[in-house]
Order: C-alpha cells, then structure tokens, then sequence
C-alpha cells in the first residue's frame, strides 16, 4: 500500500455506506461522459474514495442501498466541503461484454438492476467490474470541494496527497472472495 495517495475516485455516497458496511464489495464503473475520448478506465490499483450526492437516486439503487442512501443523507457535509474517509485496493477487475455475468455478483452490490443495465448500456455494451479491499482512515479527512472537483468525471487529483498510516481494513474476506468470482471469468 502507498504511504499517501492523491488520487480519489468519485462514487456514490449510498455506495461508499455500502462498501464500510460490508454490503457491497464490488464496483461497476463505466465513466462519465467528460472522461475523454479513451473512456474510463481502472488505471490505479488504489485510491480514496470520494462519497458523492451527484446522478444518486433512490430508483438507482436496492431496497437495502436506498436504506443506506438515507443514512448518508443525514450524514453529508456542510456544503462545499468533503470529507474522505475510504481507501480501496482493487484486488481484480473485469470488462464485462456479457450482461449475463453481471447477474452472477448481484449479491455483491446495491445497485438496482436497471442501474446496472444502464451503465452497461451507456455509449457502447461493456462495464468495468473491480473486487477491492476496502479501509477506514482513523478519522475522516475534511477537505474544500473545490470547483475542479466538479463536472462528470470519475478520477479527482486532491490539492495533496492523503496519509494511508493507520488505516484499518473493514472486510477483507469480501473482497477476496469477490475477487475469487471474478478470476473464475473469462478476459
């Protein structure tokens, strides 16, 4: 793991609730649509996670997510601040041409299953699938959300980068075993 790292990845905050809570361990990701013209991808093997309110809703979601959407909406920061308290490590990530794989790890998210359809739809078929390791910094960091921090896409570079001492591993038998699942797919 790195001592620090600057890069945070922009993901719902009902998703975020999720991955601390061990109910989700996965991460299907297509991208936004400033994320240029190569598209998203999974280029770093870790990053903090950035809860975001932004394209979240309650339609999106399972019934067990919209009860963590609730949570976090009782919980979100005074406006124009962030605060980052996730780490993942990606411990295996697939690009999935077959919808079909995709309701082989339903139980390892709380999206709904017109969420993932559609991010699997948008643009062109396809959807990345990441099992991470997630961990809890000791006490959040409470940063400025700066206005470069907006707009749709996924990747943010933080002002500076964040400590990684301390850190505590939240579930670690879950993101195994989600990247077990995935190894057993074809590339």
């Amino acid at each position: 793991m790195q001592t620090a790292n600057g890069t945070a990845l922009k993901e719902w905050a009902a998703v975020c609730a999720a991955l601390a809570a061990g109910r989700q361990s996965i991460l299907l990701r297509k991208g936004g649509i400033a994320e240029g013209p190569g598209g998203f991808r999974i280029e770093r093997p870790e990053f903090w996670l950035y809860p975001t309110q932004f394209h979240q809703q309650p339609d999106q979601l399972s019934p067990e997510g919209q009860l963590a959407l609730s949570s976090v909406a009782d919980a979100a920061p005074p406006p124009a601040r962030l605060r980052i308290s996730l780490y993942a490590v990606v411990l295996a990530v697939k690009y999935v041409l077959d919808p079909v794989r995709l309701a082989e790890v339903r139980d390892l998210h709380i999206l709904s299953d017109a969420a993932v359809r559609q991010r699997f739809e948008y643009r062109r078929p396809g959807l990345f699938v990441a099992a991470v390791d997630v961990f809890q910094a000791p006490t959040p960091f409470d940063l400025a959300e700066l206005p470069r921090f907006a707009g749709c896409h996924s990747w943010v570079e933080l002002d500076s980068p964040l400590p990684t001492a301390g850190l505590t591993p939240l579930h670690p038998e879950l993101g195994a075993e989600a990247a077990r699942r995935l190894a057993g797919w074809p590339d």
